[in-house]
């Protein structure tokens, strides 16, 4: 299919979609109209139906009702393969990634060239190589996609999408993991593919962003539509109104200055996987945040101090006793806590319930000898559960149904229960709505009040300086430069990440 030019010429409509799952109205009579040329962003919170709405577009789910056209005829999205068939390209929140295949495999997967018998790997290799300097990054396609990072993984993802024959491209949370400069990048080339005539369907929760990128903007709430807008006749403010139904005043929560007695110190930590020579302190209830862009060595940092990657050089203390971390379970007895970066695939057991995920990390409290005590880990979950105000069904139902908000959530009651004295949090607010970042902001803060050090990671340069009493600044696996609150701006913090600003 040859690009065609810009212009307003409608692609696809979807009238009066409903669809619904035991229980939930997941659609109601929702409308959509994507044109080509056009950079359309879908925002709503948790549960608002964007993800069932894409799943429509893209093959994955079938409405109960309502019609979908393409070009003005109407078609029938049997599977993904019939929505490909009509030129949809989707990069899910979720990845497709198959993690035991090389780059280059998993973003021609399901259209390698070659003849019946043969695979053209050399063809597979060029059309990977071609997909990856649309965005303009050098991941090797030969390089096995389980050794990349988060970020990585999301590039190559995108990569797959844009390298099919099409003239829509579903981006699902597409900057979730990717820091300044990165979704800089991305943004950049999601112009260029619009301005080439495609049609570009943006789903985010970072909502400046979506101002930055897109052309229009639809709001859902409770699976129904309430308003698609001009992005250049509205705000952000105007946008979380129509969201949550009321005015959001105060985003990032006050912090209430933390204590002077030090409770983490880590001097010249190293290890094998990108972290060289690596010191700071955090005092009790003090929010330590890590800067820095995709790549700078942030997630390996938390691995360290968790004892996933195991310390080459240097000495963590807590409480001014020195921690010996062989392995996590050295970490939790030594009242380390880390939320990470994907609770997907690190933070959550998905076949169980609420009650089991968060005991967990403590089994002895819940025992007697050798036998656990459902119905005392029952009581213990609940008590959690209502402090935090987790919502959804969390005694018996597996987490897996919960929300992202609430699945965060689930893994710091985990590390209350555990009775943690230094928590990690590694991108905490990845994929969640604007409300339930508010509420993790909130638990931060009372988090740090209890007296516990955080070490905050953040992509959203904007939270970070907003929920941090200092900043380290990380490159190249290590710190080079730290600033106190209210002494470093945005623009600073970037250009100190990026490398394009000397380090003091």
């Amino acid at each position: 299919m040859e690009p065609q030019p810009p212009g307003a010429t409608l692609l696809w409509e979807l009238r009066d979609i409903s669809k619904a799952f035991p229980g939930v109205q997941a659609l109601d009579n929702v409308g959509l109209r994507l044109r080509l040329g056009e950079i359309h962003a879908l925002v709503g919170e948790n549960g608002s139906g964007k993800t069932t709405l894409v799943k429509c577009i893209s093959g994955v789910h079938e409405p109960d009702s309502g019609i979908l056209l393409h070009r003005g005829e109407t078609v029938r999205l049997r599977d993904p393969q019939s929505a490909r068939a009509c030129g949809v390209a989707t990069f899910h929140q979720e990845f497709s990634l198959v993690p035991q295949l090389s780059v280059a495999e998993n973003i021609c997967l399901g259209t390698l060239p070659g003849g019946r018998l043969l695979v053209d790997w050399a063809g597979a290799r060029r059309r990977s190589l071609e997909a990856l300097s649309r965005l303009e990054v050098t991941i090797d396609p030969d390089r096995v996609v389980a050794t990349l990072s988060v970020a990585e993984q999301q590039l190559v993802e995108i990569s797959k999408a844009i390298s099919q024959d099409m003239s829509l491209l579903i981006l699902d949370e597409p900057t979730a993991a990717l820091g300044p400069s990165e979704v800089e990048l991305l943004h950049g080339v999601i112009k260029r593919i619009a301005a080439q005539g495609r049609a570009i369907l943006y789903i985010s929760h970072r909502l400046d962003e979506v101002m930055a990128v897109a052309d229009q903007v639809t709001v859902l709430k409770d699976g129904r539509e309430v308003a698609s807008l001009d992005v250049s006749q509205t705000s952000v403010r105007d946008v979380v109104r129509l969201m949550v139904g009321t005015d959001l005043h105060d985003y990032f929560p006050d912090r209430v200055p933390s204590g002077d007695e030090m409770r983490v110190e880590a001097v010249d930590l190293q290890t094998d996987n990108n972290v060289n020579s690596v010191s700071f302190t955090i005092n009790r209830g003090e929010v330590l945040g890590l800067g820095g862009i995709s790549g700078a060595g942030r997630t390996e940092i938390a691995k360290a101090l968790f004892g996933v990657d195991k310390l080459t050089g240097g000495e963590l203390r807590i409480d001014s006793e020195t921690v010996s971390l062989g392995s996590p379970k050295d970490a939790i007895d030594a009242g380390i806590a880390l939320l990470p970066e994907n609770r997907k695939t690190g933070g959550l057991f998905f076949n169980f319930a609420a009650p089991p995920n968060i005991t967990i990390a403590d089994l002895a409290q819940i025992s007697d000898g050798p036998v656990l005590s459902l119905t005392r880990e029952r009581e213990r979950a609940k008590d959690l559960i209502d402090k935090l105000r987790i919502g959804g069904r969390l005694m018996e139902g597996n987490v897996g149904f919960l929300s992202g908000g609430n699945q965060q959530k689930i893994i710091l009651a985990r590390w209350l229960f555990s009775q943690a004295r230094f928590l990690i949090l590694d991108e905490p607010t990845q994929g969640i709505d604007v409300l339930v970042k508010v509420e993790v902001y909130r638990l931060i803060n009372e988090l740090s009040e209890a007296g516990l050090a955080i070490l905050l990671i953040s992509s959203d340069f904007t939270e970070l300086l907003a929920m941090s009493d200092r900043v380290a600044v990380i490159r190249r696996g290590r710190v080079v430069h730290e600033a106190a609150r209210g002494t470093i701006s945005e623009q600073e913090l970037v250009e100190l990440a990026a490398g394009g600003k000397d380090a003091a």
